[in-house]
């Protein structure tokens, strides 16, 4: 894997819009009669100093990192027999850096945003267990869209601090489903980090591809501005507006870039398929590959359907799951985009893949003869 170029905190401390455009790939030469990047950003620094004023010092973190490894997900299932599959989840509040110098209160399963991905295939058990951990202030649950019971699982996980439950079920229907916690407030609790999916293999299995990869996107509702400084404390009022301070891919601000963890990487002629899901709460993605289109999109997640080739941009909904191939003829970057693209730009909603090899001229040259 290439290293990064630069440290997580020099880019996000010096990018600002301008490098956030620049990395969406939307940086265009701007007449002179009309407002400049760089205004943009000395408004948008202003502001946040302003902001950074009202806010209490940032907290000591709990973790390093809540940016769950795109990379890190369990194998394509190989086997033609329904199987017991042991899930073992942890809730856990903690305290991180949703970008430098700015943290935030999480709720998590497993210390990751978005939660571990869930693999099982038609007519397997899953044997579920959730610990809440000791030291956390709240109850938590799971609700996982592909259980046939109560509430998605919900009542049967109900689990106060320090204590555990375990449910068992089987998967009856294939696809990419979204499972979250479903406690009171339970917006709250999702746009703090506690969402997931679990993917249902069908029968036959998934087609086969060189790489995988696994996204969630999700709103981050704070009493301060975007970047500015100290501890952000959580905002009812702009979730209920839903006007949120940052939209994340993999809850912290540019995380899985090739200047920040540089978790996604491949090489020219492979092909990789993404499992992208949308806690939300509120808002529908417009999840788009800068610099490439859709081989294929299942859409919601519905891997039995026929899939749409050469989408551009596809709609992934809050409580939903998309899953969707391409390949790589070029090397460059891949940028996985919410087309929304102020969300890019102001708040945070990027993924890179990094894909290396030699040029392929027939295909793209940038300088031609």
């Amino acid at each position: 894997m290439r290293k990064p170029t630069a440290t997580r905190r020099t880019f996000l401390k010096t990018g600002a819009a301008a490098g956030a455009a620049a990395l969406a790939g939307c940086t265009a030469e701007i007449p002179d009669d009309r407002v400049t990047v760089s205004e943009v950003d000395s408004e948008a620094a202003d502001a946040a100093t302003t902001d950074s004023a009202d806010l209490e010092p940032a907290r000591e973190t709990t973790v390093d990192r809540v940016a769950a490894d795109p990379a890190d997900i369990p194998a394509p299932i190989d086997r033609d027999e329904p199987a017991t599959v042991e899930v073992e989840l942890t809730t856990k509040e903690v305290v991180a850096e949703v970008e430098p110098g700015v943290t935030v209160d999480y709720m998590t399963f497993d210390e990751q945003v978005p939660g571990p991905l869930i693999r099982a295939r038609v007519g397997d058990t899953v044997d579920l267990t959730i610990h809440n951990a000791e030291g956390n202030a709240m109850n938590h649950n799971i609700d996982l869209h592909a259980v046939r019971g109560p509430g998605g699982g919900a009542e049967a996980t109900m689990v106060a601090p320090g204590e555990t439950e375990r449910v068992r079920f089987t998967v009856t229907y294939p696809g990419a489903f979204i499972y979250h916690c479903a406690v009171a407030n339970l917006d709250y609790h999702i746009s703090t980090g506690m969402f997931g999916m679990i993917l249902v293999e069908p029968e036959e299995g998934l087609p086969e591809v060189d790489r995988e990869f696994y996204l969630g996107q999700h709103e981050l509702y704070t009493e301060g501005e975007t970047g500015a400084e100290g501890h952000h404390r959580f905002d009812m009022g702009a979730m209920a507006r839903e006007d949120p301070t940052y939209v994340l891919i993999n809850g912290e601000k540019y995380a899985i870039t090739p200047d920040n963890y540089a978790d996604m990487t491949a090489e020219r002629g492979e092909s990789a398929r993404v499992f992208y899901c949308v806690g939300g709460p509120n808002l529908t993605s417009s999840f788009h590959p800068i610099g490439s289109v859709w081989d294929e999109v299942y859409p919601q997640g519905a891997v039995e359907s026929d899939p749409h080739p050469n989408v551009q941009t596809t709609p992934v909904m809050p409580g939903s799951c998309t899953v969707a191939t391409m390949h790589f003829p070029v090397p460059g970057p891949v940028k996985l985009v919410d087309h929304a693209l102020s969300r890019v730009a102001r708040k945070g909603a990027l993924a890179v893949v990094d894909v290396g090899g030699e040029p392929n001229p027939e295909i793209f040259d940038p300088n031609p003869a």
